[in-house]
């Protein structure tokens, strides 16, 4: 038991550089996408708002695909996230996939035309 407590007390105090090192392991190494499972869990959480659509307040936007200009996407995904060029790579890569959750109409459209504007598939849900 004491060596499951050490265990997840490494994995609490992995840098970020750290954590995205593992999941790579874990993709190449053993078939595991960690990101995969995010968005899993993350897209049911979104359609359970299903019955106040008539008000709804608050958007995800979601990237469908990268099209044409990938490494453009993935500078834009970065800029309006605030993540890191990885990580933002891992958003593309991964599509369809979240880039922001729960934002307001104005904005999520905004991001939607930028993104679009780069040459990305987006959707609001």
């Amino acid at each position: 038991m004491a060596d499951l407590k050490d265990f997840a007390e490494q994995l609490v105090n992995l840098t970020v550089k750290e954590v995205n090192e593992l999941a790579d392991i874990l993709k190449e190494e053993y078939g595991i996408e960690p990101a995969a499972a995010a968005v899993a869990v993350a897209g049911p959480a979104g359609g359970a708002g299903g019955d106040a659509a008539e008000e709804k307040t608050e958007f995800d936007v979601i990237l469908k695909a990268a099209g044409g200009s990938k490494l453009a996407v993935v500078k834009l995904v970065k800029e309006l996230t605030g993540l890191g060029l990885k990580e933002a790579k891992g958003i593309v890569d991964s599509a369809p996939a979240p880039v922001k959750e729960g934002v307001s109409k104005d904005e999520a459209e905004g991001l939607k035309k930028s993104l679009e504007e780069a040459g990305a598939e987006v959707e609001l849900k």
